[in-house]
């Protein structure tokens, strides 16, 4: 399958299910809310104390499975993830992003400081996630 194919596919839904690797080897998978940007690049928001952000901080590599509502359709993307820091002022550059995120899978926030403050409690992350190889049936 064609990445770019895959990766157009992705950009029709918004829920995922992320496979990372434990320490132990075996996967591990998480449902979670996704937005693919224009530059390709996966972003979820993540706080630091879910098994994912864990395993991603010792295997950066994550899986995609991707499905269509009828689930007769389906891509896989894999690829290497990098993780930003934690959140730790509501004006640093993880919030912002964190705030393209909201915009582009929810719209506008009815109160973006009580947002941009549950950020930094919530001590959230981001997860930027570029595929580099791709399988399924569309």
């Amino acid at each position: 399958m064609e990445l770019d194919s895959a990766v157009a596919f992705a950009r029709t839904n918004r829920q995922a299910v992320l496979t990372t690797i434990r320490a132990n080897g075996r996967p591990q998978q998480s449902n979670i809310l996704y937005h693919v940007f224009d530059d390709g690049v996966i972003r979820i928001s993540v706080t630091v104390d879910r098994a994912k952000f864990r395993n991603l901080s010792h295997d950066p590599w994550a899986a995609l499975h991707v499905t269509r509502e009828d689930f007769f359709a389906y891509v896989v993307l894999e690829g290497n993830v990098e993780l930003t820091p934690v959140a730790t002022r509501s004006d640093d550059a993880v919030v912002e992003e964190l705030i393209e995120i909201y915009r582009a899978l929810m719209g506008e926030h009815e109160n973006w400081n009580a947002y941009r403050d549950a950020m930094v409690a919530e001590r959230r992350a981001v997860i930027r996630f570029t595929p580099n190889r791709a399988y399924g049936m569309l």
